[in-house]
């Protein structure tokens, strides 16, 4: 978190990742003195791909004046996005209305996520929506997830799955099951601290493999579902921010790889 984005990007292709996810708000404070043309020129020297935006906060359930907002904030990263060719923006749900029943979270979840794609789908740019596995958000469970997703039923609309939520939330392995493929965007990968659900806060995430989250059980549901494309470690601990980015991203990419048997850790190896 106190890296800026053009360490961050340098510290990931040299750790050997393929894809970067941008957080939004270091995105904000490069373009007060760059553009996005010297983002992508950056990109392409260090050899990486903007894979996201993360994120458009709490998108569901605000007042007028908040959505406008939220709407002129979709329009501009959704033109950056496209001038870096960076194909997905992470959109994420509102927190819990009062006197608000499943059926109308998810009228108003889907409301929010057509009327928001239409403005990315005018930049090429598609919107991964991620539920959030806190007891204040709108959306804490894959399940839920996946039955607004099939009420949107458009292909620029699906979902990121964050291992950290998944567990929180009470997600289930069914929901991955009845889950297309197609329609998972992006894995946030990490692990946490062996504490309740109930007491798990971002601060308590860990590498992979180094807490308690099912994440081989995870990966089995998505091979049965034929997954195969990206994972992206996704890690809050502010223990993390103080070391070297560098540093970080190479124990990030090494612990990810591992848990899931990847790279080096593949069957039979791959060097």
């Amino acid at each position: 978190m106190y890296a800026d984005l053009s360490t961050d990007i340098l510290a990931a292709s040299a750790a050997g990742f393929d894809l970067i996810e941008i957080w939004s708000a270091k995105l904000y404070r490069y373009l007060g003195s760059k553009t996005a043309a010297d983002l992508k020129a950056e990109l392409d020297a260090a050899n990486i791909s903007a894979y996201s935006i993360n994120s458009i906060e709490h998108i569901s359930f605000r007042t007028e004046a908040e959505y406008a907002a939220i709407k002129l904030e979709c329009e501009d990263l959704s033109r950056i996005a496209g001038e870096i060719g960076c194909p997905y923006i992470v959109v994420v749900p509102g927190k819990l209305p009062e006197n608000v029943d499943k059926d109308g979270i998810v009228e108003g979840t889907v409301k929010v996520l057509r009327e928001l794609s239409d403005i990315a789908a005018e930049h090429g740019v598609s919107l991964a929506f991620e539920f959030l596995g806190q007891s204040d958000c709108s959306v804490q469970t894959l399940d839920l997830c996946g039955e607004i997703l099939e009420q949107v039923d458009r292909e620029s609309v699906g979902c990121v799955i964050d291992s950290f939520h998944f567990y929180a939330g009470g997600s289930t392995f069914e929901a991955i099951d009845r889950l297309d493929p197609r329609k998972l965007f992006i894995f946030h990968i990490n692990d946490a601290e062996d504490v309740p659900r109930s007491q798990l806060t971002d601060a308590q995430r860990l590498y992979p493999g180094t807490g308690i989250l099912p994440l081989a059980e995870i990966k089995e549901h998505f091979d049965g579902i034929g997954y195969d494309r990206m994972v992206s470690i996704e890690i809050f601990r502010p223990e993390y921010w103080d070391q070297d980015p560098f540093d970080v991203a190479r124990t990030a990419k090494d612990a990810t790889e591992k848990v899931l048997g990847l790279g080096r850790y593949a069957a039979g190896g791959s060097w």
